[in-house]
């Protein structure tokens, strides 16, 4: 049953479709109310609907509602709302804690004498396991069984942690391993555009579909019409209780498309241009809206391939309308008949249909690009929005490792692999994937890359012996239309053999390299690449053998797989020799458009995805063989090494304690900017050496087993050992070194940022982080900000915060602080050795001001003036609550 606000402004109305009603909230009503929403951006409308049926003149107030509705004159505003997302999807290495935390909240609500069943989502949430599986096992026709295997070991306690979830909790399904990718899984079945449930009175309710995901890249179903963004885990579930999502109303940049895509260019390489096109704007905390005749260009993948990508461009969400094209993708993937109908009836009754003839909406602001002018490009080495044009990849390389990576001495080095034939240099591909939610749900790139593959194979080319080739699609229809189309053995044939369905290299998973390829990369500092089709390319994310990671396209990912190194212009250099002795270039093996949307046409059928998804969540027999323990509360295992219950409810009393100023703290870390979620909370892999290591060598888990910091966010003693943790982050604290280390300022003495946080914290000293611009990019991670939490920072004072780090900080009761007027760290002479204090924080104001002072060593003072980033008064209250959890919970109890 959906409760729903109570219509004082009467615009419910009843919407016909194929003999069924249902009733909907009616903008073009509403209109008489607030005049004309006609051109307000889809993306808002879809907002105003929300608060139109919400009104209830308490969390949604009627001046709510009218301040979308007159955004359309200031197309900007600072009110506050209350958003409503009709669902939430979560991944496993995010969505595991948010269970954790569920069970955490059940036992502390036992504790405060409530009933634990108030601890169940009140609104459909969807977890689809997707970020476990490691490219173990790859280049052989055993590779997927052997990587599943392998993943069921590793995880085994997370897995029936989450049987017991799917059993215990109420609007709780799990997608078992195996099965695909999140977004692409969201796409391809689990969103509707059009939302049905039944409401109190028992009539039902048509509406958007809508969410909130513990994935950065839940955007992707953008590209169908639904909004929906990341959020932190903590946020969801606070959404998932029943606790609104509260935001200012966005500014809407509107992205006009116009003309069509050359020949030879890719999704892959429009939505790098986009990219880098948008960071380039500024559109942080904003939407982003696509319009104009360039849409009808592109397919509906391209679309969501180009809305996956909102995270990187800065943007809280990439959104396209419904139109022709959504309801072809929707008949595509076998969704129903009448729900088809619906989204059609529903998006033209609510002026929320796009055609030819629909004027362009009002925007805050607006850019163009002609689909004609893109290029085929890369983006690296270190970030998603530094593209390089395909044929100046090798000369930006060139640069990057004679001055980035400090290797002018002797650039040209090859050194001996032990027991190889072949030798290794700077700039050898050494990983190439093809892998990630952004790519593999298009069927054009997907298809692009067999056909290169096919090509390839048939004049003899092989990937070079240093390279780890790996396909990992997400979604187990791609294998279908692989094997219909028989491009299935050519990829096998040239090493691209399906390793798994999951986000693989592109979160950290890309497993080992082969020993001697990993040790001669480390023994000499050779500067190693991977080429993927992923979304992101941080420093330290890919592998740590691997500096320098690059984004392209499939077929890219193939052909650098088969020329070996990036230190060569891939469109006039060889990739190798074929059979007959002869070069073979990228042209040779480059598909038309003409041949892979042939392909494409031919291969991809509805019946295809009506048969995967016909029993999504029943699993192998892996999945169907595991326990079930406990039953309303989580039986704990005090042995188990990768869910634990956290201490966030440790000694709550129905009534929070009061906050207290911030006196002579001390600067953990003082980091530089573009400060990544992966910097303070990796996902990667595990060093024996550091303090999460020898945690669990400790607890006799052999380094074979420690698996990865994304498969343990369910123990909290692992996950806070791991905050800071990541190898490439650098601490002007601790200048000369890399890696998660910093002086402890009372000794001078360098040590694990770990080991330096409980120093501190046993002798009762608050924590700050100093840190420059874009604090917190990246990954939708709650484990950067409850890491940082349990280390004992107080406060975060950063030049600038993406937006889902600032909002996770805040909700685990972490100040963030934003320097003003164009000040930072260094313009102030601050060295990070400062004490600092904070007062008067105990009736604070969203965004008003607060005065840092601090005192240096020599016992000279000064002080500066910051941006207090508590931005809602929703987040007002769960500051003093000590986060969002306790406030939800608190409410929950009483």
């Amino acid at each position: 049953m959906t409760a729903i606000g109570q219509d004082t402004l009467s615009t419910r109305r009843t919407l016909t479709v194929d003999g069924k009603s249902y009733d909907y909230y009616s903008l073009e009503a509403a209109g008489a109310h607030f005049g004309d929403v006609s051109r307000l951006p889809f993306s808002m409308k879809v907002l105003f609907e929300n608060l139109l049926r919400f009104e209830d003149g308490f969390t949604v107030k009627v001046a709510d509602v009218g301040a979308i509705a007159g955004w359309a004159k200031t197309r900007k505003s600072d009110h506050e709302i209350q958003y409503r997302p009709a669902r939430v999807l979560m991944q496993d290495f995010t969505g595991v804690p948010c269970v954790v935390d569920l069970a955490a909240m059940r036992d502390a609500m036992t504790k405060l004498g409530g009933d634990p069943q108030k601890i169940n989502p009140l609104v459909p949430v969807d977890l689809v396991i997707d970020h476990s599986v490691m490219v173990d096992e790859f280049g052989t026709p055993k590779a997927f069984e052997q990587n599943v295997e392998l993943e069921y070991a590793r995880n085994i306690e997370r897995y029936e942690f989450l049987r017991w979830g799917s059993s215990a909790l109420r609007n709780f399904r799990v997608v078992p391993p195996g099965t695909g990718i999140c977004h692409q899984v969201n796409l391809e079945y689990l969103a509707q555009t059009v939302w049905v449930s039944q409401a109190e009175d028992g009539k039902m309710i048509a509406y958007p579909d809508t969410l909130v995901g513990t994935d950065s890249h839940t955007t992707m179903v953008n590209g169908l019409g639904v909004l929906g963004w990341g959020v932190g885990g903590i946020e969801a579930e606070a959404a998932m209780l029943g606790q609104p999502v509260s935001m200012l109303i966005p500014e809407v940049v509107g992205f006009k498309l116009f003309g069509t895509l050359p020949e030879g260019v890719t999704a892959t390489d429009l939505v790098l241009t986009v990219t880098q096109m948008l960071r380039k704007k500024g559109v942080v905390g904003r939407f982003v809206e696509f319009y104009g005749p360039g849409l009808d260009a592109l397919s509906l993948a391209d679309r969501a391939t180009i809305a996956n990508m909102a995270p990187e461009y800065g943007a809280t969400c990439g959104f396209f309308p419904v139109d022709d094209a959504t309801i072809a993708y929707l008949r595509l993937t076998g969704r129903e008949d009448h729900r088809i109908a619906l989204v059609e009836a529903y998006a033209r009754a609510q002026g929320m249909w796009r055609d030819a003839s629909t004027p362009d909406p009002v925007f805050t602001d607006t850019l163009e690009l002609d689909l004609g002018a893109v290029m085929p490009s890369l983006a690296g080495p270190r970030r998603p929005q530094d593209r390089v044009l395909l044929d100046q990849a090798d000369e930006a390389f060139e640069a990057e490792l004679l001055g980035g990576y400090g290797k002018a001495a002797a650039p040209n080095e090859r050194v001996a692999v032990a027991n190889a034939p072949h030798d290794l240099g700077h700039g050898d591909v050494v990983i190439a994937a093809i892998t990630s939610c952004t790519n593999t749900s298009n069927p054009n790139v997907l298809v692009a890359a067999g056909l290169v593959a096919r090509k390839a194979n048939t004049l003899g080319l092989k990937p070079k012996p240093w390279v780890k080739t790996s396909f990992a699609p997400g979604s187990q229809v791609v294998t279908d239309y692989f094997d219909k189309a028989g491009l299935t053995a050519d990829m096998d044939a040239i090493g691209f053999n399906l390793v798994g369905y999951g986000c693989t290299t592109c979160i950290g998973n890309s497993g080992p390299l082969p020993e001697p390829i990993s040790e001669a990369i480390n023994a000499n500092d050779l500067v190693a690449v991977s080429v993927l089709s992923g979304n992101r390319n941080f420093e330290g994310r890919v592998s740590p053998d691997v500096k320098a990671n690059y984004l392209a396209s499939p077929p890219l990912v193939v052909a650098y797989a088969l020329a070996g190194t990036i230190r060569s212009d891939i469109t006039e250099t060889p990739l190798g020799q074929g059979t007959d002795g002869r070069d073979v270039f990228l042209r040779d093996v480059w598909p038309t458009n003409a041949e892979v949307a042939a392909m494409v046409q031919s291969a991809v059928t509805p019946s295809m995805f009506r048969a995967r998804y016909a029993d999504v969540f029943k699993g192998d027999n892996h999945w169907q063989a595991i326990r079930l323990t406990g039953g309303d509360t989580y039986k704990w295992n005090p042995s188990s090494t990768y869910v634990q219950n956290p201490p966030y409810f440790e000694g709550m009393t129905m009534t929070p304690a009061p906050v207290s100023d911030i006196v002579n703290a001390r600067a953990l870390a003082s980091l530089g900017d573009s400060i990544t979620t992966d910097h303070i909370s990796p996902a990667g892999s595990i060093k024996a050496d550091s303090p999460g290591g020898k945690y669990l060598l400790d607890r006799q888990v052999p380094r074979a087993e420690f698996n990865s910091y994304g498969a343990r966010r369910g123990n909290h003693e692992v996950m806070m050992r791991g905050t800071f943790a990541n190898i490439r982050i650098r601490n002007r604290l601790a200048p000369g070194t890399e890696g998660g280390v910093t002086t402890y300022l009372p000794t001078g003495e360098v040590m694990p940022i770990y080991d330096a946080a409980m120093l501190y914290k046993a002798s009762g000293t608050p924590l700050v982080i100093l840190a420059g611009k874009e604090y917190g990019t990246g990954s939708s991670r709650d484990w950067a900000a409850k890491g940082t939490n349990l280390l004992g920072v107080r406060a975060v004072i950063a030049e600038s915060f993406e937006r889902i780090h600032r909002s996770n900080l805040i909700g685990m009761g972490v100040l963030a602080l934003q320097f003003v007027d164009g000040q930072s760290a260094e313009s102030l002479g601050l060295k990070g050795d400062e004490s600092f204090t904070l007062a008067n924080l105990q009736a604070l104001k969203p965004r008003q001001s607060l005065t840092v002072a601090f005192t240096r060593p020599d016992g000279t003072t000064g002080s500066f003036e910051t941006l207090c980033r508590i931005d809602t008064e929703n987040e007002v209250d769960y500051f003093y609550a000590g986060g969002i959890l306790p406030y939800v919970l608190r409410k929950l109890a009483s």
